[in-house]
């Protein structure tokens, strides 16, 4: 497996025991759709949380949740309508990022309400 792969793969491993630490309740992970896929979707309390994991062995090129551009947003956003309509599901959603640090002995930074959609 390529080397950004297995960064990517360890760095959603991680992050689900993250977030499972804090209290989310992880319902699926790398939800596929004609739109793009959603590497978490998780409820943290009474809201349903679709999350981007994003994960770097070096932040040469920036910090790991610099590169959830205003593209990726739009991408994870039209996703996430397509699970609402398929799930049925009502009521309060955010968009959060787990930016992993793995060059830093595995260093995580959970960003609620990094962004909205419209």
């Amino acid at each position: 497996m390529a080397k950004h792969l297995d960064s990517g793969k360890r760095g959603e491993q991680l992050a689900v025991k993250f977030l499972a630490q804090r209290g989310y309740d992880i319902i699926t992970l790398n939800w596929r759709h004609k739109y793009g896929e959603i590497d978490i979707i998780a409820r943290d309390k009474d809201t349903l949380v679709f999350i981007e994991v994003k994960a770097r062995s070096s932040s040469s090129f920036g910090e790991p949740d610099s590169f959830v551009d205003s593209r990726k947003q739009a991408l994870l956003i039209r996703a996430a309508d397509a699970y609402l309509d398929i799930s049925g599901y009502e009521g309060e959603i955010r968009f959060d990022i787990v930016a992993v640090y793995l060059h830093k002995n595995d260093h995580i930074e959970l960003i609620k309400d990094a962004f909205w959609s419209n």
